[in-house]
Order: structure tokens, then sequence, then C-alpha cells
């Protein structure tokens, strides 16, 4: 498999970006249509927007993909607000090297530590894992946040 990385939103990216969401099963509907906001934003507003894009192609397929951006009133933070992989292509370790591609970005932009958060349901065990494996740290859990019995789960990586 040949992966490459872009970094420019393209138009076709929206339906793409739903289709990858939604492949996964993990994500409620009005989930995917923030994740589908956050793109059409970027193409409308560019950088001003605050969201910023690392696809992943695998044989010019775009099989996964993050939205970062830097978070306003500190100083080097940036949140990873979405890394998606097609279900079609889990497991093959895009994940780890989209996020060490999305580190090099932010790094360049001064960032210091990335945040992400999701769910403390057990649904998200895979999820939880997978920011466990590529050194992130739980840093703080919400309770009941999302609802009643749903912790939001904050963690945090930082760079070195």
């Amino acid at each position: 498999m040949n992966l490459t990385f872009r970094t420019e939103p393209r138009q076709g990216d929206i339906a793409r970006i739903r289709e990858m969401a939604e492949s996964t099963g993990f994500f409620y509907d009005h989930e995917v249509e923030v994740a589908v906001e956050l793109i059409e934003e970027r193409l409308q507003k560019g950088e001003k927007s605050g969201y910023y894009f690392v696809f992943a192609e695998a044989d010019g397929v775009t099989a996964a993909y993050s939205c970062y951006g830097p978070i306003a009133t500190t100083k080097s933070s940036h949140d990873l607000y979405w890394i998606v992989t097609h279900n079609d292509y889990r497991g093959l370790g895009i994940g780890k090297k989209l996020l060490d591609e999305t580190y090099r970005h932010v790094k360049a932009m001064g960032g210091t530590a990335v945040y992400a958060e999701t769910s403390g349901r057990e649904h998200y065990a895979p999820t939880q894992h997978f920011y466990h494996s590529a050194g992130y740290v739980l840093e703080a859990t919400l309770k009941d946040f999302y609802d009643k019995g749903d912790d939001k789960l904050i963690y945090v990586k930082r760079l070195a």
C-alpha cells in the first residue's frame, strides 16, 4: 500500500468525510454533521476557520483524516477535533501514521501539546485504546458530561 498525505481540502472531501465517519459505526448522525460542517467551514474560510486537516491517501483513495487546530487563548496547545479512518482501512496502522503527520504540522505551528476527547462509554474502548497506544495520557474525566453514565475523557499528547 502506498500511503501519502495532503493538507489541502478539496470539495470532494465533504462527501468522503461523511462516508468515512458513517463507516466507523461510532458516531451519531449529529456528530457526522459536525464533521461535515468543519470541512465546509475550512473550504469557505480557509485557515481563518481555525480548522486544519491532514488526509491520508492509500493508493490514491482517501482512507483517513485528522482535523486539528490551535486552542484560542493558549500559547501552544492544539485540539485534535477528529481522527477518522474508514472502516475498510482500520487495523493497518494508518491512524498512527496520520497522527505522526498531524504532529509534524502542529509542531511547525509552534504547538507543544495535542488534546483529544472521547466518550467514556464501553462502545468507545477501541478509541480509548488507540489514544493510549499512541502515547496519550488521560488528563481528565468529566462525569456524566454527554449524558448520565457517559463521561467525557480528555487525553493529552505532549510533543517533544
